[in-house]
């Protein structure tokens, strides 16, 4: 089988059986696609086929999402930090040193605690609306904001729209000036994962866990800070949960970073591929480790 072939596999890694998308050579430096609320690798399905031919590209489901089996005798906690440690499992599991990451919302800070704990693994960051500053939460938030505060069960039940289908089709349509050209199959597969018995709880969960995320922006701050990987910002500009100062922002803590907005909204791949392919594909030649 050729290399460029996208397959799919499973790996056992902290007690989960991790489904993951891989193609391209096995010695080709290596990329993470780390996807988002509320979809799977799925969402890379057509990224990964245009990065195949130089890189080895991996991309896993998160655990409640996709295809990943987590048994109930595991007793999982659906927490950004167990993701990050999921991940952590993830990357050892397949034997993987050093990597590319491209985050995208939820894969931003589960990324960036990889990154933390790993620093000399990461050769490279693309971020596509994948935030880690306060300046890019948008007006979107102002009800999770209420829930961080408050976690009662009124203000968890004003969150349960974002579980539904009309949401999870909003969220790829919006800011497209042509939503029609986006495949139904990838919000209905969403949606058809998120309404697994039980799933809708980890989800709502998981928002409550996101005030985790906005606690570590410093830290997330010292590493980029610190380290100074190179970074590639290219951002759906009319996404109404991740605007565009949160793309701007990574500037304040690497000067050398690169910034491009594509017109478009939240899932921007679906519209903006070659555009964004494009930008990714000579960022990363540029920095190769």
């Amino acid at each position: 089988m050729s290399s460029l072939e996208t397959h799919v596999h499973t790996v056992h890694a902290d007690g989960l059986e991790i489904f993951y998308r891989e193609a391209g050579n096995q010695d080709a430096p290596t990329i993470l696609l780390l996807h988002g609320f509320p979809s799977s690798s799925f969402q890379y399905r057509n990224l990964i086929t245009k990065l195949a031919g130089d890189h080895r590209v991996i991309a896993p489901d998160l655990p409640g999402f996709g295809f990943t089996e987590v048994p109930k005798a595991r007793n999982y906690q659906y927490t950004f930090e167990n993701f990050g440690k999921t991940l952590e499992a993830f990357v050892d599991a397949l034997g993987l040193k050093k990597y590319a990451m491209y985050i995208f919302d939820y894969g931003a800070p589960v990324g960036l605690r990889l990154a933390l704990s790993r620093p000399s693994a990461i050769t490279a960051i693309v971020s596509q609306n994948g935030n880690a500053f306060d300046s890019g939460l948008g007006g979107a938030w102002q009800p999770f904001r209420a829930y961080w505060a408050d976690p009662s069960p009124e203000n968890r039940q004003a969150l349960e729209f974002l579980t539904k289908f009309d949401t999870t089709k909003f969220q790829y349509e919006s800011g497209e000036a042509h939503p029609e050209r986006i495949p139904p199959e990838t919000y209905h597969l969403d949606q058809a994962l998120m309404d697994r018995p039980g799933n809708k709880d980890i989800q709502l969960d998981l928002f409550l866990d996101y005030r985790t995320n906005v606690a570590l922006y410093p830290t997330f701050h010292e590493y980029l800070r610190t380290r100074q990987p190179p970074l590639l910002a290219v951002w759906g500009k009319n996404d109404s949960f991740f605007i565009p100062p949160g793309a701007e922002a990574f500037k304040t803590v690497l000067p050398k970073a690169e910034v491009h907005f594509v017109d478009g909204g939240h899932f921007a791949l679906e519209n903006h591929l070659d555009e964004i392919a494009g930008r990714m594909i000579e960022f990363l030649k540029r920095n190769r480790a």
